[in-house]
């Protein structure tokens, strides 16, 4: 599971940094289609392999950062004159996300507290984290 995690994060990073960089240098818009169908199947794929078949993942605050980005990303329909403040944003989002401690990236906002699940990179395998956020 972890080397389908890199591969489609790979994949990921790549389509989105085609998908910027032609919005930064005004390629046209049906151009940079296969990069956008890319970023969002990618995207999609990754969700799925860290939701590990459970909702938690929707409250915790990767989950959450997820569904951020998504909706960023969709409003860059409505003012695409933004489209690359927004698209800049969602490389920020991701980017905090990626490296927050567990402590904030295992954090429900339905729970209001830290809850460890195995699924994805860093899950701890369940064991809940210590004081420091790290798996026990």
């Amino acid at each position: 599971m972890r080397a389908l995690n890199i591969a489609l994060r790979t994949f990921h990073i790549g389509a989105m940094s085609v998908l910027v960089g032609g919005h930064a240098f005004d390629v046209a818009p049906d151009a940079l289609k296969p990069a956008l169908w890319l970023t969002v199947g990618t995207g999609l794929a990754l969700a799925a392999v860290e939701t590990g078949g459970r909702l938690l993942w929707f409250h915790q605050l990767r989950g959450v950062m997820t569904l951020v980005k998504l909706a960023l990303i969709c409003s860059v329909a409505f003012v695409w004159d933004y489209r690359l403040p927004i698209l800049l944003t969602v490389i920020v989002i991701a980017s905090v996300g990626s490296h927050m401690s567990r402590r904030f990236r295992y954090y429900s906002v339905l729970h209001r507290r830290v809850i460890a699940y195995g699924s994805g990179p860093g899950g701890g395998g369940g064991k809940p984290p210590d004081a420091e956020g790290q798996g026990g």
